[in-house]
């Protein structure tokens, strides 16, 4: 039997939240600067570090934290098109140390434009409070890979199941290969058919009716378009558009699809046809754009989601083993907030755990009772401190979803009126902050 490799901590899935993770913790610096920013988050842990520092002024220079990212592609998964980074997305990773890499692709994004095309209605708002972008999901993934030490991401890795150690209660991955590793931590950010998450016994995630198409479109002597997010809707169809950079414009059509019993379209040219089917009745430069695309670009998707009763009550935690990003929230694409949510994620859950292992560290005893122990209470801390704040954002966009599905008029102004009532600052998710590392 081959032997069990032992992993201080892995994370599961190469995507944005796993490798923000793995960015996260690498980044975290153990200084007297850091315990001025982490002041508010464990004072009891703040006093002792500071007694401790007295004896051991090495630790001064500590830093970064090592993770394994285990991703089962055998390259970085970088379909998907673009993604939104709004305020909240841009403090995370400037506290990355990926921002200004990533800034220079994309234009900023001034203005949410909506159009009814049925009523002729317009409404304009901020797209935030303070920086929107659109970014080429490719730019995102692969500035936080290229800051990661080598080796950091192991590629072809596919966990077929999860355990517990009988005798340590840490976590144990087997994976396809045979191979088997045994974790201290494990973090499940593997999407929305998590591993991870089906070993928490985390309820399914549910299916909206509605169903989204995604896609670049190229313009070589320039789009001429402004520097807004612009939807317009068309009956039961949505269609957004929104410049990436002077040429590159990034594109998404939402409508309700009824999936039971249908089949989505792979092939890359029938979604285009799928989609230029379904905007038939818009604007001529809508066509055009969808037309004009990059076949390789396109990607249908149903739309996913928890509901915020779901986040508000699921047990995102057992042990060692914790999830994040859409293994823990995923939800529609309605207001721009998973990416970020997600980037979110990585810089809370880096801060309690590596604030928790340091604090095993300045134990005498550091047993792996001990150290299991720290990982479960940084775990805790982390759900606790996203939880409100995930359920919060799933529950808007759980409404926005809610009333692209339904078909009653009635039920359309409830939806309407309670958005209007709990939501009424459109750009209020764009103001939180994460905190540091």
């Amino acid at each position: 039997m081959d032997a069990i490799e032992e992993v201080e901590i892995v994370i599961v899935g190469g995507g944005i939240c796993g490798l923000a993770t793995a960015l996260a913790l690498h980044r975290f610096v153990f200084c007297v600067k850091s315990l001025i920013f982490m002041s508010n988050h464990d004072l009891d842990l703040i006093y002792n570090v500071r007694t401790n520092l007295k004896s051991n002024r090495n630790m001064l220079n500590r830093k970064g934290i090592r993770s394994v990212v285990l991703e089962r592609s055998e390259t970085l998964r970088e379909t998907g098109s673009g993604i939104a980074i709004l305020t909240n997305g841009w403090r995370a990773l400037d506290e990355l140390g990926v921002g200004s890499k990533i800034r220079p692709t994309a234009l900023p994004v001034q203005r949410v434009c909506d159009i009814d095309l049925d009523s002729g209605k317009q409404r304009q708002a901020p797209a935030s409070v303070g920086e929107a972008r659109c970014v080429k999901r490719s730019d995102l993934i692969n500035a936080m890979a290229d800051e990661l030490p080598l080796g950091a991401i192991r590629f072809g890795c596919d966990i077929i199941s999860v355990n517990l150690d009988s005798k340590t209660s840490f976590p144990v991955l087997q994976l396809s290969n045979g191979s088997s590793i045994k974790a201290k931590a494990l973090i499940g950010c593997d999407g929305s058919n998590s591993i991870v998450a089906d070993f928490l016994e985390l309820k399914p995630k549910r299916i909206f009716a509605l169903c989204a198409v995604r896609g670049f479109t190229n313009y070589p002597n320039g789009h001429g378009f402004a520097p807004d997010l612009t939807r317009m809707i068309k009956g039961e169809v949505l269609c957004g558009r929104v410049p990436v950079d002077e040429n590159l414009v990034f594109w998404f059509i939402v409508q309700k699809f009824n999936y039971q019993g249908s089949k989505f379209p792979k092939d890359a040219e029938l979604i285009r046809q799928f989609s230029l089917d379904s905007i038939r009745n818009f604007p001529t430069e809508r066509l055009e754009m969808v037309k004009n695309c990059d076949v390789a670009s396109l990607s249908l998707t149903q739309l996913r989601y928890r509901t915020p009763w779901e986040i508000l009550l699921g047990k995102f935690r057992t042990g060692t083993v914790t999830v994040a990003g859409d293994a823990m929230h995923i939800m529609g694409p309605f207001i721009g907030q998973g990416g970020s949510a997600a980037l979110e994620d990585a810089i809370v859950i880096a801060r309690c755990l590596s604030w928790k292992m340091l604090e095993a560290d300045q134990l005498e005893d550091s047993s792996k009772q001990i150290m299991s122990g720290k990982i479960g209470e940084a775990f805790e801390m982390y759900v606790k401190e996203r939880r409100m704040r995930l359920v919060w954002l799933s529950a808007h966009t759980y409404l926005f979803g809610s009333l692209l599905e339904t078909t009653s008029g009635l039920v359309k102004v409830m939806i309407g009126v309670t958005i209007l009532v709990l939501f009424h600052n459109p750009t209020y998710h764009t103001r939180y902050d994460c905190g540091r590392l």
